[in-house]
């Protein structure tokens, strides 16, 4: 089981310029939302590779890796999805070196690693969350999942309105 830590103090690793540590950690990833549904992140706590590296003066090179799934309704078809995602995020805080190389995760040697792990998980999703890559969705006619419906699955499609003047002719 790995220690859940959600917040590191950087300082406390006592890392020189150029030395480095590889930590294994745990962060708790709150659940996310798109379209009024709710997606999990499991498990519950995530087990996260970091790799601090300090750089001179102040500074820290941050690598973090971890697997998340999220469980929730697919956005085609409303079955159950768990699509799994990896994650390899990287961040630089040089304290002092301009806005680029200063990380918004890290604060006077202290890392907000539970948001850096939901950011860098967030930038990791897809636009929807399918239950499979393939999905058909529903049928927008009947609603029927087009997934368990085969390809004899049709309807007749209504006749175009531009046109419904001429079925009122008649030819006697």
């Amino acid at each position: 089981m790995t220690l859940r830590t959600d917040v590191l103090d950087l300082g406390s690793l006592h890392l020189s310029s150029g030395e480095g540590r590889r930590l294994e950690l745990g962060v708790a990833i709150d659940p996310f939302e798109f379209g009024a549904e709710r997606y999990a992140v499991e498990p519950a706590t995530i087990p996260v590779q970091l790799d601090v590296s300090r750089t001179t003066g102040d500074g820290f090179a941050l690598r973090l890796r971890f697997s998340a799934n999220l469980s929730g309704p697919c956005m085609r078809c409303l079955e159950p999805a768990k699509p799994g995602f990896e994650v390899d995020a990287r961040e630089v805080s040089q304290p002092g070196a301009g806005e680029e190389l200063e990380s918004p995760y890290v604060d006077g040697g202290v890392l907000e690693l539970g948001a850096w792990a939901r950011d860098a998980l967030a930038l990791a999703l897809p636009a929807q969350m399918l239950c499979r890559a393939d999905c058909r969705g529903l049928c927008p006619v009947c609603g029927v999942s087009l997934n368990e419906a085969g390809p004899e699955h049709h309807h007749d499609s209504p006749p175009d309105p531009r046109w419904a003047k001429l079925s009122e002719l008649r030819f006697e």
